[in-house]
């Protein structure tokens, strides 16, 4: 059996704006994501035999809820594939940081299985059956930076400058749901238009609920700070991120760095890196 093996890069949110809620809770966002050249990698070995299946487990996530496993079934399902899958996972983007990190993995094994399984949907048809993955695995497939509303599944494709970005992990998981579930949080954000999108533009609404709840995530963002004035958190965190022109002072801003804080510098990519290798 062959094994290939394929990126999931992980995603910022240059800034993300609460702006309403839906009747039956679900939050309506505004937001840039942006891919960028950090993140996991899928390994895939097809078989012949109809099963779906892991290596190992990662960070003790059950098999119902792994969404690389749940991914496969539902294209095998959805285009009557009688081949399988083993699935094997390496993780670098940490669980619970408001990187994408779980919708990404989700989003290359669907990618990938389209071409190595030979079903050959289109672009659309693959982002219509990511949304029953989660909210954030359409953006993905899609594979461009984007200007992101509605519940997160409404994309308007932008091009952004070739900026670098250093990252700081706090190391502390935050589960979304409490983000959103939090009394405090700002509901009501202006609406904005994608032509007002700059670099340093906007806010993120769930940053303050997070922090207050997460003071490591505050420490890890003024320590940013210190370095460049559009430091801000990803998603509903725990990772903060600051924007660079230079490489090389993203790379200083990390130098004195200290435990508990992990870091990284990598840089914004404007198309995902299987866009060239997938069908369509």
């Amino acid at each position: 059996m062959t094994s290939f093996l394929f990126p999931a890069p992980a995603k910022i949110n240059l800034f993300l704006h609460v702006v309403g809620q839906r009747a039956d809770g679900y939050h309506l966002i505004e937001s840039v994501f942006a891919p960028v050249a950090f993140g996991d990698f899928v390994s895939l070995t097809p078989t012949d035999n109809g099963v779906i299946s892991r290596v190992r487990a990662v960070d003790n996530i059950p098999e119902e809820t792994d969404l690389t496993l749940r991914a496969a079934r539902l294209l095998q399902k959805a285009a009557s594939v009688k081949s399988g899958v083993i699935v094997s996972l390496t993780k670098n983007i940490p669980i619970g940081s408001g990187l994408g990190g779980g919708s990404s993995d989700a989003a290359t094994v669907l990618l990938a299985l389209n071409r190595l399984w030979g079903i050959g949907y289109s672009r659309a048809q693959l982002s219509e059956l990511a949304l029953e993955l989660g909210a954030d695995v359409p953006f993905f497939i899609g594979g461009t930076p984007a200007f992101v509303s509605g519940i997160g599944e409404q994309l308007t494709p932008v091009s952004l400058p070739a900026r670098w970005i250093a990252m700081v992990f706090p190391q502390v998981i935050v589960p979304t749901s409490t983000i959103f579930a939090s009394k405090d949080l700002t509901r009501d954000s202006a609406k904005e238009k994608i032509a007002a999108f700059a670099m340093g533009h906007g806010k993120n609404d769930l940053e303050p609920v997070a922090e207050s709840r997460h003071s490591v995530i505050k420490d890890a963002r003024l320590y940013l700070k210190q370095h460049a004035q559009n430091a801000r958190m990803s998603g509903s965190g725990s990772a903060v991120f600051a924007v660079f022109d230079d490489p090389n002072v993203a790379r200083d801003a990390l130098v004195d760095l200290e435990s508990p804080f992990l870091g990284v510098v990598t840089r914004i990519l404007n198309r995902h890196p299987l866009i060239k290798w997938e069908l369509r």
